[in-house]
């Protein structure tokens, strides 16, 4: 099969075409015949060298696929040679096909083009984890989020909207401020040109979010703190501003903040599979009648899989980058 490979750890163009082996399903697994990949801030951060997969991972980037089911493994009981899925890998994406735990896919939701399907595992399960789970979102509760046309922040926008809460944005330009409203913000904040905390404040008549999306670290976790509501929830799903910091505590200890966080990756595929149940439960009938749906920003063949991170990391996005398998 085509795959595309970190030959060395550095800039976009490290990544190479290799032929590799199809790899066979295990117990469990099932084997995708992958039509449309999603790419993601981690799958950069592994070019570089700095988010190593998990033991037992493949070693290709890639951790989100659409396509069909091409082969299975013991114990697949739900899903048959030829069905439409998409699903959360722990790697091995950037490929024409992939094995994952049977449990970690998805049907197809109806309507859906795979590359439209390739850009929701990665962003859903991380959103509907961190937000409603850890964060534990509620209805009538406002939401911050951090990024806000990021494909998590796309995403978060529009599945905290359609779960009855109030949304609030940074983003970095007018046109994303602008596409975070029209996503379903109430407020989108230009954090080059406004100090978020004192924006939020202004939007909630000073009691502050309920719930922060986080993915800056650096100095945003301070005025984050300052930014919560009592009993507010900040939830951690990356540091690309720093992963040391410092913070006052008192406001922590004040008000009575939570503050979590946590990484998708290396958790099990049982762990995994059981945030594939909600979502199926939750979400699915959403994107169904695409009350939700992930927002496209470019579409790359898989063997130009360097600009696709070329365009993630000059930063100009809005939605999610994905590559055109075949």
């Amino acid at each position: 099969m085509h795959a595309v490979a970190i030959s060395m750890p550095g800039g976009p163009l490290v990544l190479k075409q290799e032929r590799r082996n199809v790899p066979k399903p295990g117990a469990g697994e099932i084997l995708i015949r992958v039509h449309a990949a999603g790419v993601n801030r981690p799958d950069v951060l592994q070019r570089k060298g700095a988010y190593p997969p998990p033991p037992g991972a493949s070693d290709l980037p890639g951790l989100e696929v659409a396509g069909e089911v091409a082969a299975l493994g013991e114990g697949t009981a739900r899903w048959r040679v030829g069905d439409q899925v998409c699903a959360l890998t722990p790697g091995g994406g950037y490929a024409e096909y992939v094995t994952v735990p049977g449990s970690n896919a998805l049907p197809l939701p109806p309507g859906f083009t795979y590359s439209e399907a390739a850009a929701v595992p990665e962003t859903y399960f991380t959103v509907w984890h961190n937000v409603f789970e850890r964060g534990a979102l509620k209805a009538g509760e406002t939401l911050l989020v951090h990024g806000g046309t990021s494909g998590i922040g796309t995403t978060a926008i529009q599945l905290a909207s359609a779960f009855g809460a109030r949304v609030l944005a940074t983003a970095g330009n007018a046109e994303k401020c602008e596409a975070c409203l029209k996503l379903g913000a109430e407020r989108a904040i230009n954090y080059h040109e406004e100090d978020f905390v004192k924006a939020v404040k202004e939007a909630t008549d000073g009691a502050g979010a309920n719930v922060i999306l986080d993915m800056v670290g650096g100095d945003y976790v301070n005025r984050n703190y300052s930014a919560a509501a009592v009993e507010g929830r900040i939830v951690q799903i990356a540091t690309q501003a720093g992963a040391v910091a410092s913070a006052d505590f008192s406001k922590l200890m004040v008000k009575r903040l939570v503050h979590t966080g946590s990484t998708l990756r290396p958790r099990t595929a049982e762990f995994k599979g059981e945030v594939a149940a909600a979502l199926e439960a939750q979400v699915w009938p959403l994107l169904a009648t695409r009350r939700v749906a992930p927002v496209l920003d470019m579409i790359f063949p898989l063997k130009e899989a360097w600009r696709a991170h070329e365009r993630m990391e000059e930063g100009e996005h809005i939605g999610k980058i994905v590559l055109d398998v075949g």
